[in-house]
């Protein structure tokens, strides 16, 4: 199968390559360079491609970081070439024919030059420029830019400085995974895939502006340190209806599928619009631990071995209205959820004995596991314009409800070391069924004092409550029956209630930004064992400041300080005291006893021409969550836990720069380099502390093949790094993909290889010397995938506002099944 994709790929490209070549209507080339005042390359002017008959725009780019610009795969006719920067004469050029005698036009160099014109009388009110640094958020203005037309979002964040897509649509920003994306304020929950073919459906033309924002101020909830892009869409009025739809297959060792479509409807007071994404998936994951178990008078030595495989069915939805009463105000209502279910089956192996080539007895197991998940939000939403000065309210209320189930069934058979039965098998099974409610509602409010001066403040609260009831039997081979296990069972119920208020202050100077926030979060929980008769109350108050200070150094430089405080709470899932067994002698177990953890962050960020940036950044987190992988010498088992360790000190420092090679050749780097230290006073009756220096390095190589063809080579290296108790190895893995455009862009044809050579794995030894284990992990990371999505309707259509909830930090601590 390996080699059947690799010579599909190399069909693929040859055939591209020879029906472009034979293509008798040849699409045209338009391509130039802008120069500033002193004759030097001048980055981000916004170019537009005219239609020479009445002036209307065709498409939209920016020049790059070395001036030049191009527009490609253009059909015959007459073009005018428009460069407008605020600030500068606006100058056209042209026009240039595109034929099949002349398909390749030069507009050469253009030197700028500074508009200084005086209007007196009237007052001239500024034009945002393309890429505006602000203080807490680098903002890219779209709205009335070239770049906006014939560009899908997607395609317009690949432009944007700091960020990166790589050829599965996962997105960076300035290094950092796990970005999350808003539309409009509102997270999208979806998954990487489903938010790639979401932007790809999203039309330039319907966004206003695009804001990276890579610490977030008090506005946001004080949960997390992952950064924001937020998109926000234009309030316009074209009206019709546009969409998307896909179908993708792949293939590892087990065979893949998705697909999905997408539905947007405008009319002049509303809009509707609906998604829905559908994914079977079966792998495998192989895990071998081996381990000794130390005890003052002997050792006993365990080589457990054991391939488990899945399959799972997944499908996400969303949809919604928006009823525009008038021009300042609109009324909203939206839901979206998931389904998850699946099964999956282990046959697990381990070995034990006195010395490691000697196997005293053994236990072969099969354990098998159903499991289904479901999860639904509904969000009533507000949005009202008080004034042209930029004073604004919203509100958001929400509800979510999430169900989940879990049944394990463990056949442990005992053998000696002849192989055959030491006593009867021992059988026990559990489940989990567990429901989790949100509600939550919000209310922010802009303000501006000044054309200086602006204050934002808000409230929030939110009102989750969870109950698990872990079900535990095993059965009697004496009456042939399952029996409860009282002792094993046990019902957990969480409450918690977050108040919050926040309250920004922006203040811009002549080249200085400063902005200064206060965020207060109120928390109650309360954690109630009810089998164990175990009750966890707490009552906290906190304050989360933020201080942001953003200098212009010239032109092309700029420099900025940030101090944030944030917080993190435990997982749901992680606070039940259940114990989940992954196999006899392997085990985890939640801790109701867990505490929040709080980090402050400082850091120092330097950027070249909004697109080389550099961050230096220091954090300590006191109480850290941390996942522990100990041994139990009485039971001779391992078990994982999380535990509050005392502290963790990070250091890092991030660079990424895009480099073009050249005119057909287009790189994105990323490194950082970064120390973690942890420590606390106890852990095992000893004081423990490590640290290690480590690195990340991330490089995407995107090749032109012609206008209509790219072919992308992705990889990524993880040094060996710790964390919490346990040393990673080196992690590492090469992508690569060839994608073909059709129909104006409207069909895209894509091939990828993720982990082409197969190369990722993981393996994991324990930094606390007592502790003697070594854990390797092989799962199905080399998928061949191939996909086609076709976008339809018009491409002038305002997209969907969406509205994902107020309950954004809430539902990232759900654990679902999915």
């Amino acid at each position: 199968m390996k080699r059947i994709f690799l010579f599909a790929i190399c069909s693929f490209l040859l055939t591209t390559t020879f029906v472009n070549a034979q293509t008798s209507t040849a699409t045209g080339q338009i391509s130039g360079k802008v120069l500033d005042e002193a004759k030097k390359a001048f980055p981000y002017a916004t170019i537009g491609l005219l239609n020479a008959k009445d002036s209307t725009t065709v498409k939209g780019t920016l020049s790059k970081d070395n001036g030049e610009y191009e527009f490609k795969d253009l059909p015959k006719g007459n073009y005018l070439v428009s460069i407008n920067v605020v600030g500068y004469k606006k100058v056209v050029k042209g026009p240039f024919e595109v034929n099949d005698l002349k398909k390749v036009h030069s507009v050469g160099q253009t030197q700028l030059s500074q508009d200084a014109r005086e209007l007196k009388g009237v007052e001239i009110v500024k034009q945002k420029p393309l890429v505006e640094r602000q203080i807490d958020k680098t903002v890219l203005n779209v709205e009335n830019s070239a770049l906006a037309t014939g560009n899908s979002a997607l395609e317009i964040l690949e432009k944007a400085p700091g960020v990166t897509v790589d050829q599965d649509g996962n997105i960076s920003l300035r290094g950092k995974q796990g970005v999350t994306i808003m539309i409009d304020g509102k997270p999208t929950h979806l998954s990487a895939e489903q938010l790639a073919n979401l932007l790809r459906s999203t039309e330039g033309s319907a966004i206003q502006s695009i804001e990276l924002i890579t610490n977030p101020s008090s506005k946001y909830d004080a949960a997390g340190n992952s950064g924001i892009i937020n998109i926000k869409l234009k309030k316009n009025r074209n009206y019709g209806t546009n969409g998307s739809v896909f179908v993708g297959t792949g293939y590892g060792r087990y065979y893949k599928a998705n697909s999905g479509f997408s539905l947007n409807n405008r009319t002049e007071k509303f809009n509707v619009f609906g998604n829905f994404d559908y994914g079977r998936n079966k792998r495998i994951n192989e895990l071998d631990i081996v381990r000794v178990n130390n005890t003052t008078s002997n050792q006993t030595f365990f080589n457990q071995t054991s391939d488990n495989i899945r399959e799972r069915n997944n499908s996400n939805y969303k949809g919604g209205i928006d009823y525009f009463i008038n021009d300042k105000n609109t009324l909203g209502l939206a839901f979206n959820g998931y389904n998850s279910n699946g099964d999956s089956g282990a046959d697990v192996l381990t070995l034990i004995g006195s010395s490691p080539s000697v196997t005293d007895s053994s236990v072969v197991a099969k354990n098998l596991s159903d499991s289904k998940y479901t999860g639904i939000t509904f969000n009533l939403n507000y949005k009202g314009t008080i004034d042209t000065l930029g004073q604004e309210i919203s509100a958001d209320v929400d509800f979510s409800r999430y169900n989940g189930n879990q049944l394990n069934d463990f056949d442990n058979l005992y053998l000696n070391n002849g192989g055959q039965p030491l006593k009867p098998a021992y059988l026990f099974r559990n489940g989990t069924p567990s429901v989790v409610k949100i509600w939550s509602g919000k209310v922010d409010y802009t303000y501006p004092l000044n054309k200086e001066m602006k204050l934002e403040m808000g409230l929030k609260s939110s009102l989750v409550t969870t109950d698990n009831n872990y079900q535990f039997s095993t059965f009697n081979h004496g009456n042939s029956q399952w029996e409860n296990d009282v002792t094993r069972s046990n019902q957990f119920i969480y409450d918690e209630n977050i108040n919050a208020a926040y309250v920004n202050l922006n203040r811009k100077f002549k080249s200085t930004t400063v902005q200064l926030g206060l965020r207060a979060e109120q928390t109650n929980s309360k954690g109630n064992s009810i089998t164990e008769q175990k009750i966890v109350n707490r009552h906290y108050f906190n304050l989360f400041p933020t201080v942001f200070v953003n200098q212009e150094l010239s032109k092309n430089h700029d420099m900025g300080v940030s101090y944030t405080r944030r917080i993190d709470r435990p997982n749901y899932g992680s606070l039940n005291p259940f114990v989940y067994y992954v196999d006899l002698y392997s085990y985890q177990y939640g801790n109701p006893f867990l505490r929040p953890q709080y980090t402050n962050s400082f850091e120092l960020s330097y950027s070249y021409k909004k697109t080389i940036n550099a961050t230096l950044g220091f954090s300590h987190t006191s109480d850290v969550i941390t996942e522990v992988l100990l041994s139990d010498t009485v039971q001779k088992t391992i078990f994982i836990s999380e535990q509050n360790l005392a502290q963790q000190d990070s250091y890092n420092l991030n660079v990424s720069s895009p480099l073009k090679i050249a005119k057909w050749w287009n790189s994105s780097n990323n490194l950082t380099v970064f120390y973690n230290k942890f420590k606390t006073p106890n852990l095992l009756d000893a004081p423990y502390e490590s640290g290690r220096l480590a690195f990340n390095i991330n490089t995407n190589q995107t090749i032109t093949i012609n206008p209509s063809t790219n072919f992308e080579l992705s990889g990524n290296y993880q040094s060996k790094q710790v964390y919490g108790t346990l040393l990673i190895d080196p992690q590492y893995s090469i992508d690569m993909a060839i994608s073909k455009n059709f129909m104006d862009k409207k069909i895209n044809l894509k091939l990828a290889a993720n982990d082409v050579f197969d190369l990722r794995k993981g393996r994991v030894t324990s930094a606390l010397p007592s502790q003697n284990y070594v854990v390797s992990q092989k799962w199905e990371s080399q998928v061949f995938r191939a996909t086609i999505t076709y976008r339809f309707g018009s491409s002038e259509i305002k997209g969907a506002r969406q509205r994902s909830s107020s309950a954004e930090e809430e539902a990232k601590r759900v654990k679902s099944g999915g």
